[in-house]
C-alpha cells in the first residue's frame, strides 16, 4: 500500500501544477479574449442578428430569415460595386505587387545609389492619411486647377482626363498603388534580409550573376512573403471606401452611392436608414473576402510543400 503513495502524490502534484499554469495562461489571455469579444465577435454576431430581419414603417421590425440574402444577391447594384471591386483585384493589385517586388530587389541588391533615401521615399506615401493622399491626388486630376489641366494646355488638347468615366476606376488604382506600394516593398525587403549568406556565397561560387541569383534564390524565398501581401491586398481590395467615397465629392455623377459594396453599405445604413439590409451587404462581403483568402493562403501553402 506504501509503495503506491509517492506516485500517486507526485501524479497530484503534476495536475495542481498544471490547473496552475492553465489558470496563469487564462489570466493573460483573458485581457485581449475580453477586447475581442467586444470588438469583433460581439459586432459581428449583431450584424447577423440585424441581418434576418426588415424594419417597415409600417408593422415596425419583423423576422425574414434569409430574404435579405436573397435581396442582395439578385441586387444590380451590388453586383455592379462588386465587379469594379474585383478588376481592381485583378488588375491594380498585381501591378503594386510586381513594382513593390521588383523595389525591394533594387535596395537588397546594394548596387542602388542612396538606397536608404529610396527605400523611405517609397515607403512615405503609406505614411500619409487616406484622406489627405486622395485629396492631393484630386487635386492633381483636376482638369481646371490640376496638374493634368496643365499638361493637356501645354501640347493643346485634351489627352486624358483622369476623372472621366472612362479613366475613374484607373485613377483610383493608381492612388492605391502609390498608397501601397512601400508597405508591400518593406514586407518583400524584410523577407530578402532573412536568406542566408551562404547561398549568396554558394552562387558567388558558381559564377551566377544578379539575374540568376534574383530569380534561383531571392524570388523563391520572396513566396510566403508574397502570400501575406497578397491576403492582405485581397482584404484591402474588398474594403475599398476612402478613395471613391472621397472622390465623389469632385466628380458626384461618376462616383455613385454604390461604386463599391463598402459605400453601398455605408450608404444603405447612414443615408436610406436600411440597417439590416446593410448589414446583410457587408455581412455577403466578409464571406467573399474570406473565401477568397482562405483559397489564395491554401494555394501558397500547397506550393510551398511542393517545393
Amino acid at each position: 500500500m506504501t509503495t503506491h503513495a509517492p506516485a500517486h502524490t507526485g501524479h497530484v502534484v503534476r495536475n495542481r501544477i498544471r490547473r496552475s499554469q492553465a489558470r496563469a495562461g487564462l489570466g493573460f489571455l483573458a485581457p485581449f479574449l475580453i477586447v475581442f469579444t467586444l470588438v469583433f465577435i460581439a459586432p459581428l454576431l449583431y450584424s447577423v442578428y440585424l441581418s434576418l430581419f426588415k424594419t417597415q414603417l409600417i408593422g415596425g421590425t419583423a423576422f425574414v430569415g434569409l430574404e435579405n440574402y436573397a435581396r442582395a444577391l439578385g441586387d444590380e447594384k451590388f453586383w455592379s460595386g462588386l465587379v469594379r471591386v474585383f478588376l481592381v483585384l485583378l488588375i491594380q493589385v498585381p501591378i503594386m505587387l510586381a513594382v513593390a517586388v521588383l523595389a525591394a530587389l533594387a535596395i537588397d541588391s546594394g548596387r542602388l545609389a542612396g538606397s536608404r533615401f529610396f527605400r523611405i521615399g517609397i515607403f512615405l506615401p503609406y505614411a500619409v492619411p487616406g484622406v489627405v493622399a486622395v485629396l492631393m491626388w484630386g487635386f492633381i486630376y483636376s482638369e481646371r486647377y490640376g496638374l493634368t489641366g496643365n499638361v493637356n494646355a501645354m501640347i493643346g488638347a485634351q489627352l486624358l482626363d483622369p476623372l472621366s468615366q472612362e479613366w475613374i476606376l484607373v485613377a483610383i488604382g493608381n492612388i492605391l498603388t502609390w498608397e501601397f506600394v512601400g508597405y508591400n516593398m518593406i514586407i518583400f525587403y524584410s523577407a530578402l534580409r532573412t536568406i542566408p549568406t551562404e547561398l549568396y556565397e554558394a552562387a558567388a561560387i558558381d559564377g551566377a550573376g544578379a539575374v540568376r541569383v534574383a530569380w534561383s534564390i531571392k524570388l523563391p524565398a520572396l513566396r510566403g512573403a508574397l502570400v501575406i501581401a497578397t491576403i492582405f491586398s485581397i482584404i484591402g481590395s474588398f474594403q475599398l471606401f476612402n478613395e471613391p467615397n472621397i472622390l465623389q465629392t469632385l466628380v458626384p455623377t461618376l462616383i455613385s452611392t454604390f461604386f463599391t459594396p463598402n459605400m453601398y453599405a455605408y450608404n444603405l445604413s447612414f443615408v436610406g436608414q436600411q440597417f439590416n439590409y446593410a448589414a446583410t451587404v457587408a455581412i455577403i462581403m466578409g464571406v467573399i473576402t474570406a473565401v477568397i483568402a482562405y483559397a489564395v493562403q491554401l494555394r501558397g501553402a500547397k506550393e510551398a510543400l511542393r517545393s
